[in-house]
């Protein structure tokens, strides 16, 4: 289903709402808006398999610009609008978009992409932006009617990039399926969280990120409401949570820990008996985080696993993680194969890379045969691995250990920093945690952590005693780090993702 099917049907019902501004975006204007940008693009020459990008704050435009290349055959690429401009240029150059929508709020950054990007045939602005077309102007031009033929385009998303340029993930565009084809994500969200025209969605995360904007359009395909947030905020969101009788939301770890440091007056005051469902993904969470996240919201706390390659999926209820404290879930998605280095199948509750294993290749990396290569298995090119590290237990529950890029080995032995970091996260004085290796010339690496202090702690060296003590109950010595920095933030994305590759770089 798609916005087509709803604007026939519930023609004034909300497919979005913007929560900071109270915009609402009926199911008819949506379907009319993504069909005038679509004629505009095919009228402007753009064909199945061609690129489009958008860089945009989180605005009701983002749907509306998805779903025109979705009912066009089209690639559509939502940039991160935190880079500079030579990582924006990278993308939309590298991901050959011949069409840029951008916003005035972003004016500057928008400015300097254009002169980076000279194969750019048409740009247009949301707002004012000196050498980009209006973007209403263009859409009023525009027919609402549908386009005669509408083959289902495509999301391109940029990986984060922990080694290097960021790499686009292209997913294939069959060219022979309709736009109203359900794809892959919608009916995962009606099996696993029973996601339907009732559901209204709280989406607090960027729009850039593949979670959220994934999630926001399967909920429109069945007919929802999704409620986006221009920025998270925990008290603005437990508030929303009420104010619009959210059922489904998602959330990242740190959105928790946040949530879960308010002032206790506060969450007692939170009305959220509207929420059956609340997911969370992106980021490992540490156990006694989603231990009271359950024990507050009760047993609605449900997990996945996956990444924007679309390679696989593993899920789990709320009943079998309390059974499996830290595991996400077993394979909802592809079968799961975990490896040694060597390709050979790791035993039960053995750490290995974890793969999934699919009836064909689901994605590759754009322009980069090499590292499209390097995630397939080196004798089953069709089980596919992100670089995560994990195991099994006996029943099939998976549990993730770290990136394996982020592994520390310190005198031959194996040091995961998530379980770290883990264990840190809760101290009430400690804001924000990283843990990596270093170099060391007798052990090979050593064990540090990078601490962002939270609000009335000291940092220093009584502060760091302190750490190393809480830990000494909860991790083996070996462990525990033997070097300490605290710092004012810790670099993460807007996803809450740690970017443990930028730490490494500054401190080697």
């Amino acid at each position: 289903m798609y916005p087509g099917t709803h604007a026939k049907t519930t023609p004034d019902k909300p497919a979005l709402i913007v929560a900071g501004t109270g915009r609402t975006v009926t199911y008819r204007e949506l379907d009319e808006r993504s069909n005038r940008l679509a004629q505009w693009w095919h009228a402007a020459g753009l064909r199945t398999g061609d690129g489009v990008a958008m860089l945009l704050p989180n605005t009701a435009e983002v749907l509306e610009i998805y779903w025109a290349a979705m009912r066009s055959g089209l690639y559509v690429t939502a940039i991160n609008f935190n880079l500079s401009a030579d990582e924006a240029s990278y993308i939309v150059n590298d991901a050959n978009a011949r069409s840029l929508v951008v916003h005035a709020d972003l004016a500057d950054l928008a400015t300097e992409v254009a002169k980076r990007c000279p194969q750019l045939d048409f740009k247009l602005a949301i707002g004012t932006v000196d050498g980009y077309d209006d973007y209403e102007t263009a859409l009023a031009g525009s027919t609402p009617e549908p386009l005669a033929h509408e083959p289902r385009g495509a999301d391109m998303l940029y990986s984060s990039g922990t080694t290097g340029r960021p790499k686009g993930v292209k997913l294939p565009i069959p060219g022979t399926l309709a736009a109203d084809d359900p794809g892959v994500i919608t009916p995962l969200l009606k099996m696993l969280w029973a996601f339907d025209d009732s559901t209204v969605y709280l989406s607090p995360a960027p729009m850039y990120h593949a979670a959220p904007l994934r999630f926001c359009a399967g909920v429109q395909s069945l007919g929802g409401t999704v409620v986006m947030m221009e920025k998270f905020d925990a008290q603005r969101s437990l508030e929303l949570i009420e104010k619009y009788s959210v059922t489904h939301s998602q959330w990242v770890p740190t959105h928790f820990v946040r949530m879960l440091k308010l002032d206790e007056s506060v969450r007692s005051a939170a009305d959220v008996s509207s929420l059956k469902i609340a997911i969370h993904a992106a980021a490992p969470c540490p156990v006694e985080v989603k231990a009271q996240m359950i024990d507050w919201w009760g047993p609605i706390v449900h997990e996945y696993y996956a990444s924007t390659e679309s390679n696989g999926l593993t899920f789990v209820t709320p009943q079998d993680w309390l059974a499996h404290p830290g595991t996400v879930g077993r394979a909802a998605l592809g079968v799961l194969r975990i490896c040694r280095d060597d390709g050979s199948i790791c035993d039960v509750g053995e750490p290995g890379d974890v793969y999934f294993e699919r009836d064909e290749l689901p994605f590759e990396y754009h322009n980069d045969p090499t590292k499209t290569k390097g995630a397939q298995h080196p004798e089953h090119p069709t089980w596919t691995t992100v670089g995560d590290m994990g195991y099994v237990d006996a029943e099939g529950f998976l549990y993730l250990t770290d990136r394996k890029a982020f592994m520390i080995i310190s005198g031959g032995v194996n040091i995961y920093p998530q379980e770290i970091e883990d264990a840190l996260a809760l101290h009430p004085s400690v804001d924000d945690v990283a843990v990596i290796g270093i170099p060391d010339p007798e052990m090979g690496e050593r064990v540090k952590a990078f601490v962002q202090a939270a609000p009335g702690a000291t940092p220093g060296p009584e502060l760091e005693e302190e750490l190393m003590a809480f830990l000494r109950d909860k991790i083996a010595g070996f462990k525990i780090p033997r070097v300490w920095e605290f710092r004012d933030s810790l670099p993460r994305t807007a996803t809450g993702k740690l970017q443990k590759g930028l730490l490494k770089e500054r401190t080697a």
